[in-house]
């Protein structure tokens, strides 16, 4: 509850940050428009409150907020920021989450295997793999793979988005989780490494108990801490930062109108996509927290 109450003073510095930082942002969102009379500019600027001080400004998009509304698009005149954001969320928050699962299921039992085959082919082989995964970015590896499986094996489509068709998903998750599941390879081979050389693991080998018993029983569990805490702004990076795979794939998630956004200075669709990439972030966070705590009680009781 502490935590949750923390969680509204801290959006509101992000918001109000944010507010003042795309005001002070050279141009406006009507200076691309052509040939526009005083008159008719100074009517756009009425009609959206841009002709009042930035303070008064400022206030109106609170109470907005405070009431869920995030303002109507200054660019995208047909439609509302809350509309956009809806069409464009549940697509970005569906790929977000696949390729933090596919992260999970692929990094973990890496570290797992590279710890436990220590200094052998194996363990050199996914160190490889975890450090190109490392260092190729998005921008990289998803025209690579566009290529290799859409234009060469003509397996998956390398763009475009139809409803219902998951194929169209395959190539971005696998982009956005790559360098998530060499992360959390690293991170769980490292811990696991550390674990394993400690006292009650020494124990629980001189007690006779196989390997396999000591690895679930007894050092799992404290691995994977480090891991989930990784996995907290890692999931909120993924869901929100996806802005290139969308471009490369050309799909339509929320990463398009942040930087339609940003360059047509449509203020309200910034805001509107700052607000909501940090609430996810504060709560993906928070989500973390809660699991660390289920993973080591310690943190309950301090």
């Amino acid at each position: 509850m502490r935590r949750l109450g923390g969680m509204v003073p801290t959006l509101f510095c992000i918001v109000s940050a944010s507010f003042f930082i795309v005001r002070l942002a050279p141009g406006g969102p009507f200076d691309q428009e052509q040939a526009l009379a005083p008159q008719i500019r100074a009517n756009l600027d009425k009609l959206y409150g841009l002709d009042q001080p930035v303070g008064v400004q400022y206030l109106h998009y609170l109470n907005g907020l405070a009431h869920g509304e995030f303002g109507p698009s200054f660019k995208l005149r047909d439609f509302s920021v809350g509309e956009l954001i809806a069409q464009g969320l549940p697509l970005s928050l569906t790929l977000g989450s696949a390729a933090i699962l596919l992260a999970i299921l692929l990094g973990i039992p890496l570290g797992v295997l590279a710890a436990l085959r220590r200094n052998t082919a194996a363990d050199y082989g996914i160190t490889t793999l975890v450090v190109l995964g490392v260092a190729l970015p998005s921008f990289v590896t998803g025209p690579l793979f566009a290529l290799l499986f859409g234009l060469y094996l003509h397996w998956l489509p390398v763009a475009g988005w139809e409803e219902g068709e998951p194929r169209y998903l395959v190539l971005p998750v696998l982009t956005l989780a790559l360098p998530v599941i060499a992360y959390v390879a690293r991170i769980t081979r490292g811990s696991l490494l550390e674990i394993l050389r400690t006292n009650y693991v020494r124990t629980a080998r001189a007690r006779g108990l196989g390997e396999m018993r000591v690895l679930w029983r007894h050092a799992l569990r404290p691995t994977l801490l480090p891991v989930v805490s990784y996995l907290g702004p890692a999931t909120a990076y993924v869901v929100t930062g996806s802005l290139v795979v969308e471009s490369v794939f050309g799909l339509p998630g929320t990463g398009r109108y942040l930087v339609q956004g940003a360059l047509n200075r449509d203020y309200t669709l910034v805001m509107g996509m700052i607000t909501v990439y940090g609430a996810l972030t504060l709560g993906l966070n928070l989500v973390a927290d809660i699991l660390y705590g289920w993973l080591d009680p310690t943190v309950r009781h301090e």
